[in-house]
Order: C-alpha cells, then structure tokens, then sequence
C-alpha cells in the first residue's frame, strides 16, 4: 500500500476519493487511476477488503472473516486488471457440495455433470435425467444476462439546460442498450423467455419443485435462492437469487464457485496492488468523518477525515454503506 500521511493527503485536490477499501472500491479506483485520473483510497480500518478480508483470528490461522468463496467476480475485471498477476490463484470448489441425511443418505454434487447425475440417482432417477435439463436452461439464462452485468447502464436524463449534443449523445447510448437487450430478447425465443421471467418472479421453491421430486436435492440446491438474502425459499422473487448464484464462472466455467488461495483477503489485496499500479494512492486508518459540501449548494467537494484533516476532490465515491453514507 501507498503509505500517504493525512498531511499530504490534505496537500492537493484529488480527481477523486474513495470512502473505503473494500473489493468494490478498490475496483473503481483501479479502473479511474487507470484512466490516468488521481485517485485515492480511505480506509477506516489497518487493512483493506471489507467483507473481502483475510485475517489472523487465531494466533498462527488465517481465515475468510466475511465473504468465504468467489465467483461472481465478473471475468472481464479479472482480466482487465491482469489480477492473475498481482496474485489471485482460484481453487475450484470440489465437491460442490455436500448434504448428510439423518437416515444415513447423503447427496454429493460435483463440478463434473455426469459425477452429480450418478450420485443424484441414488436418490431419484427422474431427478438425474432432469439435472443437466436444468442446468442447461439456467446457462442458457445467463448467458442471455451476462452482456447485461458488463455495460454500462444508460444514464439518466441530462437537465433541460444541457446542451443539445448531450441530450443526443445520451439518447444515442440509451437505443443502443435497449436495441442489444431487445435483440438478445428475441434470440432466445418465447418460451425461454417466459421461463425466464417465471423463475426471476417466483419463489425458488415453486421452480425447484417444477423440475425434480427429491427433497434432498431440492433442499441442496436451494441453498443458492436463501444465502446472502432475509427471505426463505417461498419467497416471492427468490428464484431469481437462484439465478443469480450460477451466474458466475470460474476459469471459463460457469455456475462453479471457487476458493481463493490465501483466503479472501487475496480478492482485495490482488484489485488494491492492480490499484496502485496504475496510480492509485491507498492509505488504511484514515476513517471518513464527515463529507465537505460546497456552500450554497448540495455538491460534494471532498471530505474530512476522524482527526479533522479536510481532502479535497471533484468527486467522491462511496464503499461505505449508505446508511453510513448518508447519515
């Protein structure tokens, strides 16, 4: 990390700052520095990541204190930022899972297709048959969302007095967006398409019971529609966070989850070093107290750190929560 006192952090105005250290943060000030703008990073606490943090709980062990597995990180990122070579080593998750039953029974699923089909027909024949049907459909899904994650999204409406050439461009941008969505709408076909929007608005449980009878594997698969969320498998619209957890890859395969060597904390410390070498400036113990406002006016310009040292820049990005954002 760029060791950066507060002092010198006050001593000029940044193109921008960063409230946090956390993966996403860290992103975004690799992507800005990159772009040749001044950027630094404030984080709060001695070492950054957040939720992607690899600590020495106990004297001697390291672990994953929040985040545990990786692979939603999108591919482009990784391969952007070159992480590889700032150190992210990916484990492929074997077994994917696995589920005791107290009568004895237990359900292995693998990252190998035809592995997970012999030991779900233990269980349920139809069930084995129905699998790669299954997993088929959902690659299938997300594929169709994937160019999605990637874009930028349209922008919102410039104001009345924007000059027209703004109002063209961001007109332009917006056709575009919708063209390729629409497009990719009508490639997949209707029944794909209402399939789709029936498992985005239903409750996980409703789909999982559509395509197999073992509670056992249902109860497996489920758990992707309920981590990470306040709502059960009967919840409507917990069929989309299914979706949502076999939507990332893992060295070029989809739907599989990793580990990452040296714990989580690798996730962050790979996207802080990218960071840095493009320019970022990351400096730790230097929490956000208050944001600066300019006078007359609801525009941020910079902000003033716990031991009242002011920062100046002509914009401010958030890692923070918004609740500790915005209160």
């Amino acid at each position: 990390l760029t060791r950066t006192t507060a002092a010198t952090l006050g001593g000029k105005k940044w193109d921008a700052l960063v409230i946090g250290g956390g993966h996403n943060g860290l992103t975004a000030a690799a992507y800005l520095a990159g772009a040749g703008l001044s950027v630094a990073v404030l984080e709060r606490r001695h070492v950054i990541g957040g939720a992607a943090v690899t600590e020495e709980l106990v004297p001697g062990f390291k672990f994953s204190r929040c985040s545990y597995l990786q692979s939603l990180l999108r591919p482009v990122i990784i391969e952007e930022l070159e992480l590889e070579k700032h150190g992210l080593k990916l484990l492929t998750r074997r077994p994917a899972s696995f589920t005791p039953c107290l009568d004895g029974r237990f359900l292995f699923l693998d990252t190998d297709i035809s592995a997970s089909c012999s030991e779900i027909s233990k269980l349920s024949k139809r069930d084995a048959e129905s699998y790669p049907m299954y997993l088929d459909l959902l690659e299938k899904l997300s594929k169709f969302i994937d160019p999605i994650l990637d874009s930028s999204p349209p922008e919102k409406a410039p104001s009345v007095s924007a000059p027209l050439t703004t109002h063209m461009r961001e007109g332009l941008q917006k056709s575009i967006f919708w063209s390729k969505f629409l497009l990719r709408a009508a490639r997949l076909g209707q029944r794909d398409l209402v399939e789709f929007m029936d498992i985005l608005l239903s409750p996980a449980s409703k789909v999982l019971d559509t395509w197999f009878e073992s509670d056992v594997l249902k109860a497996t698969l489920a758990t992707d529609a309920v981590i990470g969320t306040t709502g059960g498998v009967t919840t409507p619209g917990s069929g989309y966070v299914l979706l949502h957890h076999v939507m990332g890859e893992t060295d070029g395969k989809r739907g599989i989850w990793s580990y990452v060597e040296g714990g989580m904390g690798s996730v962050s410390s790979a996207i802080g070093s990218a960071a840095v070498k493009a320019g970022a400036t990351i400096v730790t113990e230097a929490e956000v107290s208050e944001l600066m406002m300019d006078e007359h006016s609801t525009r941020v310009s910079g902000v003033i750190l716990a031991d009242g040292t002011k920062v100046s820049s002509s914009v401010v990005l958030s890692n923070a929560t918004p609740y500790r954002t915005f209160m």
